[in-house]
């Protein structure tokens, strides 16, 4: 694997700028990025997202080279996000921001789709190398992300039974798919008070605190396959 530093002479001169898109619900971390970005010539910023919903339809219409993903967004998260475009649009290589230091994440991320993965506190010249690695299809992480899949591997087989009944990962399965309480209810043909029972248990039973943790942790762990 590509690591952040490795000098890019089989990339050359750009013929044309990197498209590149932001998506962070924070509006000092776009400007941040999208100012810095614009310093170098060899970057374009076409747009800016604040959720995952934009982010699907700003990527159809500007068409990116490389999109800035931030892990957690208000509506999804970024596996979830990075998964679904790179569904929609394969050409498109996705790099994961995040300020959290989670080896599952990482893992997860990268089985998603990402090309890429670095914390925000990266520098400045190696922020502008992972995004030149992921543009040239070079799968590029931080020394932090790296760490982060060599501790998986040398951590033993942890996955925890939740002891979901069949009619809690029907309902998880729902969740997932982004349905909402009555959704779920007029789908499986019981009251929305019963969904949210049921919502309430799995999310006791998965140790999480809200439907986003739960879906992010259902896929990291893949507690549905």
């Amino acid at each position: 694997m590509y690591q952040y530093s490795d000098i890019l002479s089989s990339v050359g001169t750009m013929s044309k700028a990197i498209r590149v898109m932001i998506v962070d619900d924070h509006p000092v971390v776009r400007q941040g990025l999208s100012t810095f970005l614009n310093g170098f010539d060899d970057f374009e910023m076409v747009a800016e997202a604040v959720n995952g919903e934009e982010a699907i339809q700003f990527c159809a219409s500007v068409n990116p080279d490389v999109i800035l993903m931030d892990m957690f967004l208000p509506d999804t998260n970024g596996v979830q996000l990075t998964k679904k475009i790179r569904e929609q649009n394969p050409g498109v290589q996705v790099v994961i921001l995040t300020s959290s230091k989670d080896d599952e994440r990482v893992q997860a991320a990268l089985q998603a789709g990402a090309i890429g993965f670095m914390h925000k506190n990266v520098s400045v010249h190696d922020m502008v190398n992972i995004i030149r690695l992921a543009h040239a299809g070079k799968p590029a992480l931080t020394p932090e992300a790296t760490q982060s899949l060599i501790n998986l591997t040398l951590q033993p087989d942890t996955t925890r039974d939740y002891k979901l009944t069949e009619r809690e990962q029907e309902i998880l399965a729902l969740i997932v798919d982004g349905l909402t309480n009555q959704e779920i209810a007029n789908k499986i043909f019981v009251s929305r008070a019963t969904v949210k029972n049921y919502v309430s248990t799995i999310l006791s039973k998965l140790g999480v605190q809200n439907r986003i943790e739960a879906v992010r942790l259902t896929v990291e762990q893949s507690l549905l396959d």
